[in-house]
């Protein structure tokens, strides 16, 4: 599991644990899983999904960072809105 912190600048977005997370990064769009490398990457603007169980919650951003740490997953971006 990816615990996972969603946050723009007005707040968080969503927080909580993930099996996937796929976002919109500037070499292209990238997908994390359980165990992925650490890395920090910057985000474009496109679509943000984040894979809960079997649910999928997915929003559109605006650009802005992802960094990827044990498991943990921290996405900023400067807005967010639910598709």
């Amino acid at each position: 599991m990816l615990k996972v912190d969603f946050m723009t600048p007005g707040g968080p977005v969503f927080s909580g644990e993930a099996t996937a997370v796929q976002a919109p990064g500037a070499e292209g769009l990238f997908t994390i899983l359980d165990g992925h490398a650490p890395f920090i990457s910057t985000l474009t603007k496109g679509r943000v999904k984040i894979t809960t169980g079997g649910e999928e919650k997915i929003f559109e951003v605006g650009g802005g960072v992802a960094e990827v740490l044990k498991n943990r997953v921290t996405l900023l971006t400067e807005s967010a809105q639910a598709v």
